[in-house]
């Protein structure tokens, strides 16, 4: 089957193929819209079964992208890339510079950053092959450094106020979360949602890191197959995609699906699927901008040769909680799903007409 005709296709401008045989390097990078300007998008290292598994994941991230970009107002377009790859094992620095030429191929209408099983480092390497990378070290005053933190304050604030919404609670002390993944964003939440008191459920594929969330943070650790099922106020996704669908909908206990994960709907449908079930569900593209609102300010930071301003995307992102409950406030005024209202706001923003959503 051609990539045009991929349900996740979605009218991507452009979506490229790298291959190194040098180094290992097998890429994809996915630009989904430029219309408010150059995409912008992390770079995910995993260890796909095949490429068709890797195709859909870089096209359903970089659409998720743009609408990220556009319902957060920042001047930016929709893209991602992926390698496919052992992060553990397969990882060098020379396939780091490797996937930096990859990026300058594009000549900037796609700048990378870091995503899961990237690191820091990993952006330095790609910075030696291309200047159309970003999430660099902050010594030199322009860099924002690792973006993991800020997405995970992001999540943290667009959850409290989905507890706000939908269990009128300020207060989350003794709320129950259950978090499915630990790694940079994931374990970050956790520790924030400890601080306030939160009761954690965890799970992860990495049993290193789910040993560390018992010691530091005193959660209760189930496997992964038995998250879905654990007894609490608050699901929070923070794996891979997908986590969301027909077999795991049955089982989630939870009043609300709040988590970092990109694409946690495994299809649109869902969103109307927790409607029904009074579920309410924060759209990940909205509570996770964290990452992307630090890596902006980084673009304009260096753009305009000043220095990188945390006090004022820490600003920024706090205000996601404004967001989240206008897209609560639009899915009850036109009685759809909060996925498809917020779809909607993006659409506007990015000109797409609205009859064109695909939510996901």
């Amino acid at each position: 089957m051609s990539v045009f005709d991929l349900r996740d296709f979605d009218q991507h401008e452009q979506v490229s193929f790298f291959n190194d045989p040098e180094t290992g390097l097998k890429a994809i990078i996915a630009v989904h819209n430029t219309h408010l300007g150059p995409a912008l998008g992390g770079c995910r290292m995993w260890a796909y079964e095949n490429e068709e598994q890797a195709i859909t994941d870089v096209l359903r991230l970089s659409r998720g992208m743009t609408y990220k970009a556009a319902i957060t107002g920042l001047p930016l377009g929709g893209g991602k890339s992926v390698i496919i790859g052992d992060a553990r094992r397969d990882k060098t620095p020379e396939l780091m510079r490797a996937m930096g030429r990859a990026v300058n191929a594009l000549r900037g209408r796609y700048i990378v950053a870091e995503d899961v099983g990237m690191s820091v480092d990993d952006m330095v390497q790609i910075s030696k092959e291309t200047r159309h990378v970003l999430g660099l070290p902050s010594e030199n005053g322009s860099g924002g450094g690792d973006p993991s933190p800020v997405t995970a304050f992001g999540v943290y604030t667009g959850l409290k106020a989905a507890v706000k919404h939908r269990l009128n609670r300020d207060d989350i002390a003794g709320l129950r979360v259950a978090v499915q993944g630990l790694g940079n964003v994931g374990y970050n939440l956790c520790k924030l949602l400890a601080a306030d008191g939160v009761v954690l459920t965890v799970t992860d594929v990495h049993q290193d890191r789910v040993k560390t969330a018992i010691a530091e943070l005193g959660a209760t650790a189930v496997p992964p197959e038995n998250i879905y099922d654990a007894e609490v106020d608050v699901f929070a996704p923070c794996a891979l995609g997908g986590a969301i669908n027909d077999g795991t909908i049955a089982r989630i206990k939870a009043d609300v699906i709040s988590g970092a994960a990109n694409n946690q709907l495994a299809e649109a449908r869902h969103g109307d699927v927790l409607r029904e079930k009074n579920v309410l569900y924060a759209p990940d593209y909205v509570i996770n901008a964290g990452g992307l609102i630090a890596v902006h300010y980084e673009y304009r930071a260096r753009s305009a040769g000043e220095t990188y301003d945390r006090d004022a995307v820490m600003a920024h992102v706090a205000r996601i909680a404004e967001t989240v409950e206008s897209v609560f406030q639009r899915a009850a005024q036109e009685a759809v799903s909060t996925a498809v209202a917020a779809d909607r706001i993006a659409e506007q923003r990015f000109g797409r007409a609205p009859a064109a959503s695909q939510a996901a």
